[in-house]
This record gives C-alpha cells, sequence and structure tokens, in this order.
C-alpha cells in the first residue's frame, strides 16, 4: 500500500497539514503538485490499495476551481480517499462538499473529511502559526481514527448547489524592488503573471498570494488599504479560535 497526497498548497499551509496526516500513515509517501500548472496528470497510476489524501485550501467557501479540474484528470480506481479542507479560521462553507464530488467522479471511495485551521494567507493574523501543536496532536488522533475505517463517510457538509464562487479581487503587484528573477511567473499555480513583466492578469489572478510568498526579493505586493478593509469585514468571524473537524 502507498501514501498518496494530492495537494494544491500554494502557500504551504495546506500542505503543511496534509503531511502531519499522512506521516502518520507512513514515512513513505507519493506526492502529486496540483500547483504545477505545466502537468497533465495523466501519467500517474493510482491503485486499488493506495491509501490517498486530498486537500486543498478553501477560497471563500468554495474549493479552487484549478485545483479541482486538475484533479478530475486523475483515475481513482476505487482506493479509499480522505479529503482535507483547509481554512483561515472563517468558514469553510461548501469545499468539503464539492471536493467529495469530484473525488467521486474521478473514482475514489471517501472514507474520511477533515476541516482543518491555518494561518489565514491573505492575513495572517488570523489563525496566526497554526497549524500548532495543539493542531498537530488532533490531526493525527484524526489520522489514526481514519487508519481504521474502511467503509463510505456518512456525511460531509456543505449545500448543492454551492455557494456563488467569489473572492478577495486582491492581485499583487510588483514593486521597485522586483530583481525580474521571474520566479512569481514560473511558479504562479494559474499562469496569471506576464512572464516579462511581472505583472497579474486580474480575470486569472484567484489572490492565492504565492507569487507574494515565494518572492525573494518581497517585491510583491497587495494594494495595502484594500487588505486593511477585508480584514475589518472578517475580523468578527475570524478572531475567534475554531477548532479542526473531523467527518467518518
Amino acid at each position: 500500500m502507498n501514501v498518496v497526497e494530492i495537494v494544491f498548497s500554494p502557500t504551504g499551509g495546506t500542505e503543511r497539514t496534509a503531511d502531519i496526516i499522512g506521516r502518520h500513515w507512513s514515512d513513505h509517501m507519493v506526492k502529486i503538485d496540483l500547483c504545477d500548472a505545466g502537468n497533465d496528470f495523466s501519467g500517474y497510476v493510482i491503485g486499488e490499495e493506495d491509501m490517498v489524501l486530498i486537500a486543498m485550501p478553501s477560497f471563500a467557501g468554495r474549493a479552487p476551481a484549478a485545483a479541482i479540474e486538475r484533479l478530475k484528470r486523475l483515475k481513482g480506481n476505487g482506493a479509499r480517499c480522505t479529503l482535507v479542507c483547509v481554512y483561515g479560521n472563517r468558514a469553510y462553507e461548501d469545499t468539503l462538499a464539492e471536493m467529495e464530488d469530484a473525488a467521486k467522479e474521478c473514482g475514489f471511495q471517501v472514507i474520511a473529511g477533515i476541516a482543518a485551521v491555518a494561518e489565514h494567507s491573505i492575513l495572517p493574523q488570523y489563525a496566526s502559526g497554526r497549524p500548532d501543536p495543539a493542531d498537530e496532536k488532533q490531526l493525527e488522533e484524526f489520522a489514526e481514527q481514519i487508519a481504521r475505517k474502511t467503509d463510505v463517510v456518512s456525511f460531509l457538509p456543505g449545500d448543492r448547489p454551492y455557494r456563488k464562487a467569489g473572492g478577495a479581487g486582491l492581485v499583487p503587484k510588483p514593486d521597485k524592488n522586483c530583481i525580474r528573477c521571474g520566479l512569481c511567473a514560473t511558479k504562479c499555480p494559474v499562469q496569471a503573471i506576464g512572464p516579462s513583466d511581472f505583472k497579474a492578469d486580474a480575470q486569472k489572478c484567484i489572490s492565492c498570494m504565492r507569487c507574494v510568498k515565494r518572492c525573494p526579493a518581497k517585491a510583491r505586493k497587495v494594494n495595502g488599504a484594500m487588505v486593511s478593509a477585508v480584514g475589518l469585514v472578517l475580523k468578527k468571524a475570524c478572531s475567534t479560535r475554531k477548532e479542526n473537524e473531523l467527518f467518518l
């Protein structure tokens, strides 16, 4: 049996969460990076006996469209699958439901779901430092319970039809410190950044903040006034610590 991690993690929080769970099952994991825009994902072979973990962040209560579209290119072959939705301490709404529908369409058997909290990618003051040691302990306990389960999950939260897709609309831009290394363009999961001017296409950008996180010169920024406004809107919903949830 192999442990296969299928992960869309632009800034690393989702992958950190997935790794805590996956390492509890095995020290040897096969990783499939759904952020790789140049991969057609058709060459991966998932066996019926594999233990699969699919992890994605929640963007405004929905799974990232690019991640879902790439997931659907894989063939589950009846493998047991755990879904992990990672959110920044606000809410995850229909994310798990959308992931469940996509996973079933691929041929996976969904045996469990987890809603986990990680540091907010745009507003790091919310869920700062998470997953923290308490989260790690809880996620390992979840992994232990899932390892003993074989039947399909009985319930995952979320509505169908899903809520309307939206986003913060925060598009990072290069500033005068840009060294024109091109890393932002090559690492953008939706290829929204121009390879010569390094400006993001507002219609393609998903506000994932990967380019901000990866920039070696810290030369990519979002509009500070807009970030402050979004922070105020989310303050009430995000200020109280939310706990991870397991659905079996």
